[in-house]
């Protein structure tokens, strides 16, 4: 591994990914990331992308790709870590899917958006956390966009002002 040791040190700034975890992604996946022409190509190859099995206009079991159940497994695993970390985002997204879906559910989304990270991370060298609340602020955002254009929409002449938050 020392001839990688400098791409091994990116993902170090992932949260619940160890130097094992980069290891085992390092060795399964390979260094040439140009294999791969996106992070959505990547995915379905470790097996961690939905499935799609449709019928009839009947959507039935959606089981995760096949694919390469080592590196699965480790994925999953740092996402379960990944998952305890306090105001992250990766714990943010697991907190937000659990709720709905189920841990299982959520580990597998977390360990999906892992790889993508490590994805951009070693093909463009470049990441940065986005924060726990990265989501919610999103859709602040959007709903505040969405109800101007409706009230304009409706002939109301719209301006807004930003009010002090209560603590």
């Amino acid at each position: 591994m020392h001839p990688f040791e400098e791409n091994l040190e990116r993902p170090d700034t992932i949260p619940g990914v160890g130097r094992r975890t980069r290891k085992q992604i390092l060795a399964e996946t390979g260094m040439d990331m140009n294999r791969f022409p996106s992070a959505a190509h990547l995915c379905p190859w470790a097996g961690l992308a939905p499935g799609n099995h449709e019928s009839a206009g009947k959507r039935r079991s959606g089981k995760t790709t096949e694919g390469s159940q080592k590196l699965r497994s480790c994925l999953v695993e740092a996402a379960r870590s990944a998952s305890r970390r306090k105001n992250t985002y990766l714990s943010g997204i697991y907190q937000r899917i659990a709720a709905r879906r189920g841990a299982t559910h959520a580990a597998v989304v977390v360990s999906h958006r892992i790889l993508t990270i490590v994805y951009h991370l070693w093909k463009e060298k470049k990441c940065h956390e986005l924060g726990p609340n990265y989501y919610e602020a999103r859709r602040c955002t959007q709903v505040t966009k969405q109800a101007i254009r409706k009230l304009e929409s409706l002939g109301f002449k719209v301006t807004i002002e930003a009010m002090d938050q209560i603590a």
